[in-house]
Protein backbone atom coordinates (compact mmCIF):
# COMPACT_ATOMS: atom_id res chain seq x y z
CA UNK A 1 0.00 0.00 0.00
CA UNK A 2 1.71 3.15 -0.73
CA UNK A 3 0.07 6.22 1.03
CA UNK A 4 0.49 10.32 -0.20
CA UNK A 5 -0.27 12.57 2.47
CA UNK A 6 -3.63 13.58 2.77
CA UNK A 7 -5.42 16.27 0.57
CA UNK A 8 -6.83 19.03 2.82
CA UNK A 9 -10.78 18.56 2.43
CA UNK A 10 -12.10 21.94 0.75
CA UNK A 11 -15.23 23.22 1.96
CA UNK A 12 -18.08 25.84 -0.01
CA UNK A 13 -19.90 27.99 1.93
CA UNK A 14 -23.04 29.62 1.25
CA UNK A 15 -24.43 32.70 3.42
CA UNK A 16 -26.99 30.55 4.87
CA UNK A 17 -24.36 27.83 5.79
CA UNK A 18 -22.22 31.04 7.00
CA UNK A 19 -24.95 32.00 9.42
CA UNK A 20 -25.72 28.67 10.86
CA UNK A 21 -21.97 28.49 11.69
CA UNK A 22 -21.79 31.53 13.38
CA UNK A 23 -24.82 30.56 15.52
CA UNK A 24 -23.20 27.30 16.50
CA UNK A 25 -19.83 29.27 17.27
CA UNK A 26 -21.74 31.02 19.89
CA UNK A 27 -23.64 28.83 21.67
CA UNK A 28 -20.45 26.42 21.77
CA UNK A 29 -19.11 25.12 24.12
CA UNK A 30 -15.86 22.62 25.78
CA UNK A 31 -17.61 19.70 23.64
CA UNK A 32 -17.36 21.55 20.05
CA UNK A 33 -15.81 20.16 17.25
CA UNK A 34 -14.60 22.23 14.21
CA UNK A 35 -13.36 19.12 12.88
CA UNK A 36 -14.82 18.19 9.27
CA UNK A 37 -16.27 14.53 9.29
CA UNK A 38 -14.78 12.29 6.98
CA UNK A 39 -16.11 11.31 4.20
CA UNK A 40 -18.12 8.60 3.45
CA UNK A 41 -16.35 6.30 1.26
CA UNK A 42 -12.97 5.81 0.52
CA UNK A 43 -11.38 5.37 -3.26
CA UNK A 44 -8.28 2.86 -3.68
CA UNK A 45 -7.12 1.87 -7.12
CA UNK A 46 -6.05 -1.75 -7.14
CA UNK A 47 -3.01 -2.07 -9.98
CA UNK A 48 -2.57 -5.85 -11.21
CA UNK A 49 -0.49 -7.36 -14.23
CA UNK A 50 -0.31 -10.89 -14.57
CA UNK A 51 3.10 -13.53 -16.25
CA UNK A 52 5.91 -11.02 -15.96
CA UNK A 53 7.75 -14.15 -16.51
CA UNK A 54 11.07 -11.80 -15.86
CA UNK A 55 10.79 -9.96 -18.73
CA UNK A 56 12.89 -6.57 -18.05
CA UNK A 57 13.57 -5.76 -21.28
CA UNK A 58 11.23 -4.82 -24.19
CA UNK A 59 12.95 -6.37 -26.91
CA UNK A 60 10.04 -8.38 -29.29
CA UNK A 61 6.75 -7.38 -26.77
CA UNK A 62 3.78 -5.59 -28.84
CA UNK A 63 0.09 -5.61 -28.58
CA UNK A 64 -2.25 -5.59 -31.08
CA UNK A 65 -4.88 -3.04 -30.07
CA UNK A 66 -7.69 -1.42 -31.43
CA UNK A 67 -6.99 1.75 -33.56
CA UNK A 68 -8.40 4.92 -31.65
CA UNK A 69 -9.09 6.76 -35.05
CA UNK A 70 -10.95 3.88 -36.60
CA UNK A 71 -12.35 0.78 -34.42
CA UNK A 72 -12.22 -1.13 -37.58
CA UNK A 73 -8.71 -1.49 -37.35
CA UNK A 74 -5.71 -2.23 -35.20
CA UNK A 75 -2.51 -0.97 -34.54
CA UNK A 76 0.68 -3.18 -33.57
CA UNK A 77 1.81 -1.53 -30.24
CA UNK A 78 5.41 -2.25 -29.23
CA UNK A 79 4.86 -2.55 -25.08
CA UNK A 80 6.46 -3.57 -21.73
CA UNK A 81 10.08 -3.31 -20.80
CA UNK A 82 10.01 -3.19 -16.79
CA UNK A 83 11.37 0.62 -16.30
CA UNK A 84 8.27 1.47 -18.65
CA UNK A 85 5.87 -0.56 -16.31
CA UNK A 86 7.54 0.95 -13.56
CA UNK A 87 6.45 4.51 -14.88
CA UNK A 88 3.37 3.69 -16.00
CA UNK A 89 2.28 2.15 -12.27
CA UNK A 90 4.00 5.16 -10.96
CA UNK A 91 2.11 7.31 -13.36
CA UNK A 92 -1.12 5.77 -12.03
CA UNK A 93 -0.81 5.63 -8.52
CA UNK A 94 -0.06 9.67 -9.21
CA UNK A 95 -3.15 11.83 -7.13
CA UNK A 96 -4.03 8.11 -4.82
CA UNK A 97 -4.10 8.32 -2.05
CA UNK A 98 -4.22 4.95 -1.80
CA UNK A 99 -3.32 2.00 -4.35
CA UNK A 100 -2.17 -1.47 -4.26
CA UNK A 101 0.22 -3.09 -6.59
CA UNK A 102 -0.54 -6.54 -7.42
CA UNK A 103 1.59 -9.20 -9.23
CA UNK A 104 -1.34 -12.34 -10.38
CA UNK A 105 1.35 -14.72 -10.68
CA UNK A 106 3.89 -16.20 -12.58
CA UNK A 107 6.65 -13.19 -11.91
CA UNK A 108 9.51 -15.21 -12.24
CA UNK A 109 10.25 -18.62 -14.31
CA UNK A 110 10.46 -19.27 -18.30
CA UNK A 111 12.35 -15.89 -17.82
CA UNK A 112 14.29 -14.51 -20.43
CA UNK A 113 17.99 -15.07 -19.72
CA UNK A 114 19.27 -11.31 -18.30
CA UNK A 115 16.90 -12.25 -15.45
CA UNK A 116 17.31 -16.48 -15.56
CA UNK A 117 21.30 -16.09 -15.61
CA UNK A 118 20.83 -15.14 -12.23
CA UNK A 119 18.10 -17.15 -10.89
CA UNK A 120 15.65 -14.77 -11.00
CA UNK A 121 16.75 -12.36 -8.53
CA UNK A 122 16.83 -9.17 -10.90
CA UNK A 123 13.40 -9.76 -11.59
CA UNK A 124 12.39 -9.74 -7.49
CA UNK A 125 14.88 -6.71 -7.06
CA UNK A 126 13.09 -4.28 -9.95
CA UNK A 127 9.75 -5.60 -8.16
CA UNK A 128 10.80 -4.28 -4.94
CA UNK A 129 11.75 -0.78 -7.03
CA UNK A 130 8.91 -0.78 -8.48
CA UNK A 131 6.82 -1.40 -5.15
CA UNK A 132 4.79 -3.90 -5.74
CA UNK A 133 2.80 -4.98 -2.55
CA UNK A 134 1.94 -8.88 -3.44
CA UNK A 135 2.52 -11.31 -5.36
CA UNK A 136 0.10 -14.39 -5.96
CA UNK A 137 2.75 -17.36 -6.83
CA UNK A 138 1.78 -19.36 -10.61
CA UNK A 139 2.71 -22.53 -11.56
CA UNK A 140 6.05 -21.14 -12.79
CA UNK A 141 7.49 -19.84 -8.82
CA UNK A 142 7.40 -23.61 -8.77
CA UNK A 143 9.70 -24.59 -11.62
CA UNK A 144 13.04 -25.11 -9.46
CA UNK A 145 11.00 -26.51 -6.77
CA UNK A 146 9.53 -25.09 -3.39
CA UNK A 147 12.76 -24.91 -1.60
CA UNK A 148 14.10 -22.72 -4.63
CA UNK A 149 11.27 -20.64 -4.14
CA UNK A 150 11.16 -20.09 -0.53
CA UNK A 151 14.45 -18.84 -1.32
CA UNK A 152 13.47 -16.07 -3.68
CA UNK A 153 10.51 -14.68 -2.05
CA UNK A 154 12.71 -14.72 1.56
CA UNK A 155 16.66 -14.14 0.22
CA UNK A 156 20.11 -15.56 0.27
CA UNK A 157 22.13 -17.21 -2.11
CA UNK A 158 21.89 -20.40 -4.27
CA UNK A 159 24.82 -22.20 -3.49
CA UNK A 160 24.31 -25.12 -6.17
CA UNK A 161 27.18 -24.78 -8.42
CA UNK A 162 25.81 -27.31 -11.43
CA UNK A 163 25.40 -25.11 -13.94
CA UNK A 164 28.17 -22.72 -14.81
CA UNK A 165 25.89 -20.41 -16.62
CA UNK A 166 24.10 -19.61 -13.46
CA UNK A 167 24.72 -17.09 -10.99
CA UNK A 168 23.62 -16.34 -7.50
CA UNK A 169 24.11 -13.11 -5.76
CA UNK A 170 25.91 -11.28 -8.36
CA UNK A 171 23.82 -7.89 -8.71
CA UNK A 172 24.91 -4.66 -7.23
CA UNK A 173 23.30 -5.15 -3.53
CA UNK A 174 24.96 -8.39 -2.66
CA UNK A 175 23.91 -10.53 -0.93
CA UNK A 176 20.26 -11.48 -2.14
CA UNK A 177 17.72 -10.09 -0.01
CA UNK A 178 14.61 -11.70 -1.40
CA UNK A 179 11.38 -9.60 -2.06
CA UNK A 180 9.80 -6.74 0.24
CA UNK A 181 6.38 -7.74 -1.04
CA UNK A 182 4.10 -10.49 0.23
CA UNK A 183 4.07 -13.83 -1.84
CA UNK A 184 0.14 -15.43 -1.43
CA UNK A 185 -0.63 -19.10 -1.49
CA UNK A 186 -3.70 -20.00 0.07
CA UNK A 187 -4.76 -23.41 -1.61
CA UNK A 188 -0.98 -24.75 -1.32
CA UNK A 189 -0.17 -26.12 1.74
CA UNK A 190 1.82 -29.06 3.25
CA UNK A 191 1.48 -32.57 2.68
CA UNK A 192 1.82 -33.40 6.37
CA UNK A 193 1.23 -30.67 8.63
CA UNK A 194 -1.75 -29.15 6.06
CA UNK A 195 0.04 -25.52 6.57
CA UNK A 196 -0.04 -23.34 3.79
CA UNK A 197 3.21 -22.76 1.90
CA UNK A 198 2.72 -19.05 1.96
CA UNK A 199 0.44 -16.45 3.71
CA UNK A 200 -3.32 -17.39 2.33
CA UNK A 201 -3.85 -13.39 2.53
CA UNK A 202 -2.76 -9.93 3.75
CA UNK A 203 -5.58 -7.16 4.65
CA UNK A 204 -4.37 -3.68 4.01
CA UNK A 205 -6.30 -0.64 5.81
CA UNK A 206 -7.10 2.71 4.11
CA UNK A 207 -8.45 5.20 6.08
CA UNK A 208 -9.63 2.78 8.75
CA UNK A 209 -11.20 0.64 6.05
CA UNK A 210 -9.56 -3.31 5.91
CA UNK A 211 -9.67 -4.60 2.53
CA UNK A 212 -8.28 -8.22 2.25
CA UNK A 213 -6.34 -9.89 -0.31
CA UNK A 214 -6.28 -13.55 -0.77
CA UNK A 215 -4.36 -15.04 -3.34
CA UNK A 216 -4.33 -19.02 -5.23
CA UNK A 217 -2.42 -20.45 -8.10
CA UNK A 218 -4.41 -22.93 -10.77
CA UNK A 219 -4.81 -26.82 -8.76
CA UNK A 220 -3.13 -28.14 -12.15
CA UNK A 221 -0.07 -26.56 -11.33
CA UNK A 222 1.34 -30.41 -10.41
CA UNK A 223 0.60 -31.53 -13.79
CA UNK A 224 2.45 -28.70 -15.88
CA UNK A 225 5.58 -28.24 -13.38
CA UNK A 226 8.12 -31.28 -12.66
CA UNK A 227 6.29 -33.24 -10.14
CA UNK A 228 9.88 -33.47 -8.33
CA UNK A 229 9.18 -29.43 -8.09
CA UNK A 230 6.04 -29.93 -5.84
CA UNK A 231 6.96 -33.08 -4.10
CA UNK A 232 5.55 -32.74 -0.42
CA UNK A 233 2.75 -30.13 -1.34
CA UNK A 234 -0.84 -30.05 -2.13
CA UNK A 235 -2.94 -27.74 -4.36
CA UNK A 236 -6.30 -27.33 -2.99
CA UNK A 237 -9.40 -26.65 -5.42
CA UNK A 238 -8.97 -22.90 -6.14
CA UNK A 239 -12.92 -21.50 -5.54
CA UNK A 240 -13.23 -23.85 -2.23
CA UNK A 241 -10.18 -22.33 -0.94
CA UNK A 242 -10.83 -18.64 -1.62
CA UNK A 243 -14.37 -18.93 -0.31
CA UNK A 244 -13.15 -20.61 3.18
CA UNK A 245 -10.47 -17.42 3.41
CA UNK A 246 -13.21 -14.92 1.78
CA UNK A 247 -15.76 -16.54 5.37
CA UNK A 248 -12.78 -16.05 7.36
CA UNK A 249 -12.12 -12.55 6.84
CA UNK A 250 -15.83 -11.41 6.83
CA UNK A 251 -15.64 -13.20 10.62
CA UNK A 252 -12.65 -10.72 11.18
CA UNK A 253 -14.85 -7.76 9.86
CA UNK A 254 -12.91 -7.27 6.76
CA UNK A 255 -15.92 -7.03 4.49
CA UNK A 256 -14.18 -5.92 0.90
CA UNK A 257 -12.22 -8.96 -0.66
CA UNK A 258 -10.24 -8.79 -3.34
CA UNK A 259 -9.12 -12.53 -5.53
CA UNK A 260 -5.83 -12.84 -7.46
CA UNK A 261 -5.66 -16.07 -9.12
CA UNK A 262 -3.35 -17.86 -11.04
CA UNK A 263 -6.07 -18.99 -13.91
CA UNK A 264 -7.21 -17.91 -16.62
CA UNK A 265 -9.39 -18.16 -19.62
CA UNK A 266 -10.16 -16.82 -22.70
CA UNK A 267 -13.19 -14.50 -24.62
CA UNK A 268 -13.86 -13.81 -28.49
CA UNK A 269 -13.36 -9.88 -27.51
CA UNK A 270 -10.69 -7.37 -27.38
CA UNK A 271 -9.42 -6.76 -23.86
CA UNK A 272 -11.80 -3.84 -22.85
CA UNK A 273 -14.70 -4.27 -24.91
CA UNK A 274 -16.95 -5.73 -21.69
CA UNK A 275 -19.38 -8.21 -23.72
CA UNK A 276 -17.09 -10.49 -23.36
CA UNK A 277 -17.78 -12.57 -26.69
CA UNK A 278 -17.69 -16.70 -25.60
CA UNK A 279 -16.00 -16.41 -22.33
CA UNK A 280 -14.67 -19.93 -21.45
CA UNK A 281 -11.82 -21.32 -19.39
CA UNK A 282 -11.08 -22.18 -15.64
CA UNK A 283 -10.96 -18.47 -14.28
CA UNK A 284 -15.23 -18.34 -15.51
CA UNK A 285 -15.58 -21.42 -14.01
CA UNK A 286 -14.02 -20.29 -11.45
CA UNK A 287 -15.67 -16.94 -11.12
CA UNK A 288 -19.00 -18.12 -11.17
CA UNK A 289 -18.74 -20.71 -8.08
CA UNK A 290 -16.95 -17.77 -6.24
CA UNK A 291 -18.89 -16.19 -2.97
CA UNK A 292 -20.72 -13.24 -3.23
CA UNK A 293 -18.26 -11.44 -0.37
CA UNK A 294 -15.70 -11.53 -2.85
CA UNK A 295 -15.63 -8.32 -4.97
CA UNK A 296 -12.66 -8.22 -7.73
CA UNK A 297 -11.09 -11.42 -9.54
CA UNK A 298 -7.36 -10.95 -10.74
CA UNK A 299 -6.48 -13.64 -13.28
CA UNK A 300 -3.41 -15.09 -14.84
CA UNK A 301 -1.87 -18.15 -16.49
CA UNK A 302 -3.88 -18.05 -20.09
CA UNK A 303 -1.90 -14.81 -21.03
CA UNK A 304 -5.12 -13.20 -22.72
CA UNK A 305 -6.63 -9.63 -21.89
CA UNK A 306 -10.42 -9.42 -21.30
CA UNK A 307 -12.67 -7.55 -19.18
CA UNK A 308 -15.66 -9.11 -17.71
CA UNK A 309 -18.23 -9.17 -15.17
CA UNK A 310 -19.34 -12.24 -13.65
CA UNK A 311 -22.00 -11.81 -10.98
CA UNK A 312 -21.28 -8.22 -10.87
CA UNK A 313 -17.79 -8.88 -9.87
CA UNK A 314 -14.30 -7.95 -12.53
CA UNK A 315 -12.60 -10.50 -14.03
CA UNK A 316 -9.92 -9.28 -15.56
CA UNK A 317 -6.19 -9.87 -16.92
CA UNK A 318 -3.85 -7.87 -19.20
CA UNK A 319 -2.30 -10.61 -21.37
CA UNK A 320 1.49 -11.23 -19.45
CA UNK A 321 5.45 -9.76 -19.73
CA UNK A 322 4.59 -6.63 -17.91
CA UNK A 323 2.69 -5.37 -21.88
CA UNK A 324 -0.83 -4.37 -19.87
CA UNK A 325 -1.81 -3.59 -16.00
CA UNK A 326 -4.97 -4.12 -15.12
CA UNK A 327 -6.92 -1.07 -13.03
CA UNK A 328 -9.71 -1.51 -10.81
CA UNK A 329 -11.20 1.40 -9.00
CA UNK A 330 -13.55 0.24 -6.06
CA UNK A 331 -15.00 2.43 -3.45
CA UNK A 332 -15.62 1.43 0.25
CA UNK A 333 -18.58 2.55 2.02
CA UNK A 334 -17.50 3.38 5.46
CA UNK A 335 -20.81 2.41 7.34
CA UNK A 336 -20.74 -1.20 5.49
CA UNK A 337 -17.17 -1.28 4.91
CA UNK A 338 -17.45 -3.07 1.97
CA UNK A 339 -17.58 -2.21 -1.79
CA UNK A 340 -20.01 -0.50 -3.50
CA UNK A 341 -20.21 -2.42 -6.65
CA UNK A 342 -21.91 -0.01 -8.30
CA UNK A 343 -18.82 2.43 -8.57
CA UNK A 344 -16.20 0.15 -9.49
CA UNK A 345 -14.48 0.58 -12.67
CA UNK A 346 -12.28 -1.78 -14.61
CA UNK A 347 -9.64 -0.85 -17.03
CA UNK A 348 -6.60 -2.65 -18.87
CA UNK A 349 -4.20 -0.38 -19.62
CA UNK A 350 -0.84 -0.85 -21.72
CA UNK A 351 2.25 -0.13 -21.16
CA UNK A 352 3.82 1.71 -24.21
CA UNK A 353 7.39 2.07 -24.53
CA UNK A 354 9.35 4.77 -26.72
CA UNK A 355 10.51 2.16 -29.45
CA UNK A 356 7.50 2.75 -31.63
CA UNK A 357 7.06 4.62 -34.99
CA UNK A 358 6.15 8.41 -34.55
CA UNK A 359 2.87 7.72 -36.39
CA UNK A 360 1.98 5.06 -33.32
CA UNK A 361 3.30 6.92 -30.70
CA UNK A 362 0.79 9.79 -31.61
CA UNK A 363 -1.78 7.33 -31.38
CA UNK A 364 -0.06 5.59 -27.90
CA UNK A 365 1.71 8.20 -26.22
CA UNK A 366 4.34 6.46 -24.68
CA UNK A 367 5.78 6.63 -21.38
CA UNK A 368 9.66 7.43 -20.19
CA UNK A 369 12.15 4.47 -18.83
CA UNK A 370 12.34 4.19 -15.24
CA UNK A 371 15.99 5.67 -14.52
CA UNK A 372 16.65 3.58 -11.33
CA UNK A 373 14.60 0.34 -12.47
CA UNK A 374 16.63 0.72 -15.93
CA UNK A 375 19.80 1.03 -14.52
CA UNK A 376 19.54 -2.04 -12.24
CA UNK A 377 18.34 -4.01 -15.75
CA UNK A 378 21.07 -2.82 -17.39
CA UNK A 379 23.51 -3.64 -14.83
CA UNK A 380 22.34 -7.28 -15.16
CA UNK A 381 22.37 -7.55 -18.77
CA UNK A 382 25.91 -5.96 -18.92
CA UNK A 383 26.75 -9.24 -16.71
CA UNK A 384 25.04 -11.67 -18.77
CA UNK A 385 26.30 -10.14 -22.17
CA UNK A 386 29.45 -12.30 -22.68
CA UNK A 387 27.75 -15.93 -22.03
CA UNK A 388 24.48 -14.84 -24.41
CA UNK A 389 26.39 -13.20 -27.11
CA UNK A 390 28.60 -16.25 -27.51
CA UNK A 391 27.75 -18.10 -30.71
CA UNK A 392 26.56 -21.25 -30.82
CA UNK A 393 25.27 -22.19 -34.65
CA UNK A 394 23.58 -20.35 -37.85
CA UNK A 395 19.92 -20.98 -39.18
CA UNK A 396 19.08 -20.07 -42.73
CA UNK A 397 15.54 -18.25 -41.72
CA UNK A 398 13.57 -17.54 -38.77
CA UNK A 399 12.43 -21.14 -37.24
CA UNK A 400 9.13 -20.42 -35.36
CA UNK A 401 6.06 -21.89 -33.47
CA UNK A 402 3.41 -21.11 -35.64
CA UNK A 403 1.62 -24.33 -35.79
CA UNK A 404 0.43 -26.27 -38.45
CA UNK A 405 -3.20 -27.80 -39.04
CA UNK A 406 -2.01 -30.61 -37.18
CA UNK A 407 -0.54 -28.88 -34.47
CA UNK A 408 3.23 -29.34 -34.58
CA UNK A 409 5.72 -26.21 -35.43
CA UNK A 410 8.81 -25.75 -36.87
CA UNK A 411 10.60 -24.65 -33.82
CA UNK A 412 8.93 -27.48 -32.14
CA UNK A 413 10.11 -30.10 -34.56
CA UNK A 414 13.68 -28.78 -34.30
CA UNK A 415 14.09 -29.54 -30.79
CA UNK A 416 12.77 -32.48 -30.94
CA UNK A 417 15.10 -33.69 -33.73
CA UNK A 418 17.48 -32.39 -31.22
CA UNK A 419 16.49 -34.50 -28.59
CA UNK A 420 16.42 -37.33 -30.68
CA UNK A 421 20.29 -36.88 -32.34
CA UNK A 422 21.16 -36.58 -28.86
CA UNK A 423 19.54 -40.11 -27.31
CA UNK A 424 19.90 -42.24 -30.51
CA UNK A 425 22.95 -44.04 -30.35
CA UNK A 426 22.80 -47.31 -28.30
CA UNK A 427 24.74 -46.05 -25.35
CA UNK A 428 22.73 -43.48 -25.03
CA UNK A 429 19.34 -44.60 -24.89
CA UNK A 430 18.79 -45.99 -28.80
CA UNK A 431 15.84 -43.59 -29.21
CA UNK A 432 13.41 -44.31 -31.90
CA UNK A 433 11.33 -41.42 -31.27
CA UNK A 434 11.53 -38.33 -29.06
CA UNK A 435 8.34 -35.66 -28.41
CA UNK A 436 8.62 -32.17 -26.69
CA UNK A 437 5.69 -30.07 -24.76
CA UNK A 438 4.33 -27.09 -26.81
CA UNK A 439 4.66 -24.95 -23.86
CA UNK A 440 8.42 -25.52 -23.25
CA UNK A 441 9.10 -24.27 -26.42
CA UNK A 442 9.08 -20.47 -25.37
CA UNK A 443 10.58 -18.35 -27.89
CA UNK A 444 10.99 -18.18 -31.94
CA UNK A 445 14.30 -18.94 -33.32
CA UNK A 446 14.43 -15.14 -35.20
CA UNK A 447 16.50 -14.52 -37.99
CA UNK A 448 15.41 -11.60 -40.31
CA UNK A 449 17.97 -12.21 -43.72
CA UNK A 450 19.11 -15.25 -43.12
CA UNK A 451 21.41 -16.90 -43.20
CA UNK A 452 22.15 -15.56 -39.05
CA UNK A 453 24.28 -16.67 -36.60
CA UNK A 454 22.37 -18.09 -33.63
CA UNK A 455 23.33 -17.09 -29.79
CA UNK A 456 23.57 -18.86 -26.45
CA UNK A 457 21.02 -16.07 -25.50
CA UNK A 458 18.84 -16.75 -28.35
CA UNK A 459 18.98 -20.62 -27.78
CA UNK A 460 18.45 -20.06 -23.98
CA UNK A 461 15.38 -18.15 -24.22
CA UNK A 462 14.06 -20.77 -26.30
CA UNK A 463 14.72 -23.44 -23.96
CA UNK A 464 15.44 -22.15 -20.51
CA UNK A 465 14.11 -24.83 -18.15
CA UNK A 466 16.88 -26.89 -17.53
CA UNK A 467 15.09 -30.76 -17.77
CA UNK A 468 17.31 -33.42 -18.49
CA UNK A 469 16.21 -36.16 -21.37
CA UNK A 470 14.78 -39.47 -20.38
CA UNK A 471 15.01 -42.40 -22.58
CA UNK A 472 11.75 -44.90 -22.10
CA UNK A 473 9.85 -47.81 -23.35
CA UNK A 474 6.51 -48.11 -24.54
CA UNK A 475 4.80 -50.17 -26.41
CA UNK A 476 2.68 -49.17 -29.88
CA UNK A 477 -0.69 -49.70 -27.98
CA UNK A 478 1.00 -46.39 -24.80
CA UNK A 479 1.93 -44.40 -28.22
CA UNK A 480 -1.46 -44.14 -29.27
CA UNK A 481 -3.39 -43.57 -25.33
CA UNK A 482 -0.41 -40.83 -25.02
CA UNK A 483 -1.43 -38.81 -27.99
CA UNK A 484 -5.09 -39.02 -27.02
CA UNK A 485 -4.40 -37.42 -23.81
CA UNK A 486 -3.14 -34.22 -25.70
CA UNK A 487 -6.75 -33.46 -25.47
CA UNK A 488 -8.22 -35.37 -22.64
CA UNK A 489 -8.07 -34.43 -18.69
CA UNK A 490 -6.31 -31.20 -18.16
CA UNK A 491 -5.94 -30.68 -21.94
CA UNK A 492 -9.37 -31.26 -22.80
CA UNK A 493 -10.30 -27.84 -23.18
CA UNK A 494 -6.93 -26.29 -24.87
CA UNK A 495 -5.40 -29.02 -26.33
CA UNK A 496 -1.60 -29.69 -25.81
CA UNK A 497 -0.09 -31.01 -29.15
CA UNK A 498 3.21 -32.90 -28.72
CA UNK A 499 5.98 -31.73 -30.90
CA UNK A 500 7.31 -35.00 -32.52
CA UNK A 501 10.74 -36.27 -34.28
CA UNK A 502 11.66 -36.86 -37.88
CA UNK A 503 9.96 -40.27 -38.82
CA UNK A 504 7.24 -40.01 -36.83
CA UNK A 505 3.35 -39.28 -37.90
CA UNK A 506 -0.12 -39.80 -37.62
CA UNK A 507 -3.38 -38.42 -38.34
CA UNK A 508 -5.30 -36.27 -35.88
CA UNK A 509 -8.87 -35.70 -36.55
CA UNK A 510 -10.28 -33.54 -33.32
CA UNK A 511 -14.00 -33.80 -33.99
CA UNK A 512 -13.53 -36.93 -32.95
CA UNK A 513 -14.29 -38.32 -29.62
CA UNK A 514 -12.25 -39.24 -26.72
CA UNK A 515 -9.58 -42.03 -27.95
CA UNK A 516 -10.51 -42.33 -31.25
CA UNK A 517 -8.77 -38.97 -32.00
CA UNK A 518 -5.33 -40.61 -33.37
CA UNK A 519 -4.75 -42.78 -36.18
CA UNK A 520 -2.36 -43.78 -38.79
CA UNK A 521 0.88 -43.79 -36.69
CA UNK A 522 4.14 -44.13 -38.69
CA UNK A 523 7.76 -44.58 -37.97
CA UNK A 524 9.99 -44.03 -40.84
CA UNK A 525 6.71 -44.74 -42.69
CA UNK A 526 6.00 -48.36 -41.08
CA UNK A 527 2.98 -48.57 -39.24
CA UNK A 528 3.29 -48.27 -35.95
CA UNK A 529 2.18 -52.14 -34.07
CA UNK A 530 0.32 -52.08 -30.79
CA UNK A 531 2.30 -54.88 -28.74
CA UNK A 532 5.72 -53.17 -30.29
CA UNK A 533 8.02 -51.90 -27.85
CA UNK A 534 9.72 -48.46 -28.81
CA UNK A 535 12.10 -46.06 -27.45
CA UNK A 536 10.97 -42.93 -27.15
CA UNK A 537 12.63 -39.55 -25.80
CA UNK A 538 11.01 -36.68 -23.55
CA UNK A 539 12.29 -34.02 -21.06
CA UNK A 540 12.38 -34.77 -17.38
CA UNK A 541 9.31 -32.56 -17.01
CA UNK A 542 6.82 -34.70 -19.47
CA UNK A 543 8.74 -37.84 -18.08
CA UNK A 544 7.01 -37.36 -15.17
CA UNK A 545 3.78 -36.98 -16.04
CA UNK A 546 3.70 -33.19 -16.90
CA UNK A 547 1.28 -31.50 -18.72
CA UNK A 548 -1.07 -34.29 -17.74
CA UNK A 549 0.72 -37.40 -20.33
CA UNK A 550 0.48 -39.47 -17.35
CA UNK A 551 1.27 -42.55 -19.78
CA UNK A 552 4.87 -41.36 -19.81
CA UNK A 553 5.20 -42.10 -15.74
CA UNK A 554 4.44 -45.84 -17.15
CA UNK A 555 7.24 -46.00 -19.32
CA UNK A 556 10.27 -49.11 -18.74
CA UNK A 557 14.08 -49.20 -18.87
CA UNK A 558 14.61 -45.72 -18.23
CA UNK A 559 17.89 -44.05 -19.29
CA UNK A 560 18.52 -40.42 -18.04
CA UNK A 561 20.54 -38.18 -20.62
CA UNK A 562 21.99 -34.44 -21.11
CA UNK A 563 20.03 -31.27 -20.18
CA UNK A 564 17.72 -30.41 -23.02
CA UNK A 565 20.02 -26.85 -23.73
CA UNK A 566 22.68 -28.64 -24.22
CA UNK A 567 21.17 -31.29 -26.58
CA UNK A 568 19.83 -27.78 -28.69
CA UNK A 569 23.34 -26.53 -28.81
CA UNK A 570 24.72 -29.81 -30.10
CA UNK A 571 22.45 -30.60 -32.83
CA UNK A 572 23.32 -26.35 -34.02
CA UNK A 573 26.93 -27.36 -33.46
CA UNK A 574 27.13 -30.30 -35.77
CA UNK A 575 23.85 -29.16 -37.86
CA UNK A 576 24.64 -25.04 -39.01
CA UNK A 577 23.04 -24.01 -41.15
CA UNK A 578 19.90 -25.32 -39.84
CA UNK A 579 17.03 -24.74 -41.87
CA UNK A 580 13.31 -24.61 -41.09
CA UNK A 581 10.87 -27.96 -41.67
CA UNK A 582 7.94 -27.25 -43.55
CA UNK A 583 6.74 -30.40 -43.86
CA UNK A 584 3.92 -31.21 -40.80
CA UNK A 585 4.44 -34.78 -39.10
CA UNK A 586 0.82 -34.22 -37.75
CA UNK A 587 -1.96 -34.27 -40.53
CA UNK A 588 -5.16 -32.85 -39.72
CA UNK A 589 -8.51 -35.81 -40.45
Amino acid sequence: MHLTPRRQQLMMWTPLALAVAALIACGGGDDDDDTPSPPAAVEVRLLAFNDFHGALEHHNLALTLPDPADATKTVRVNTGGAAYLATQLDTLRAGKPHSVTISSGDLVGASPLVSAFFRDEPTVEVMNLMKVDLNAVGNHEFDKGVTELKRIAAGGCNTDTSNPDLSSCAGPTRPYAGAKFDFLAANVIDSANKAPLFKPYVVKEFDGVKVGFVGAVTRTTPTIVSPAGVAGVQFLDEAETLNRYADELDAQGVKAIVAVIHEGGQTDSTWNDRSCANARGEAFAIAAKLSPKIDVLFNGHTHTGYNCLVNGVPVIQAYSSGRGISQVDVVLDRASRDVERSKTVALNVPVVNDTNTAEVAAKFPPVAAHAGVQGLVQTYASLAEPRANRVVGRITATIDRTASPGGDSAAGRLIADAQLAATAAADQGSAQIAFMNPGGVRADFVCAAGPCDLSFGQAFTVQPFGNSLVVMTLTGQQLKDLLEQQATGVNATFPRMLQPSRGFSYTWTPTQPNQQRVSDMRLGGAPIVATQRYRVTVNSFLADGGDGFTVLKSGTDRLGGAQDIDTLLDFFSKHSPVAPTTEARITKG
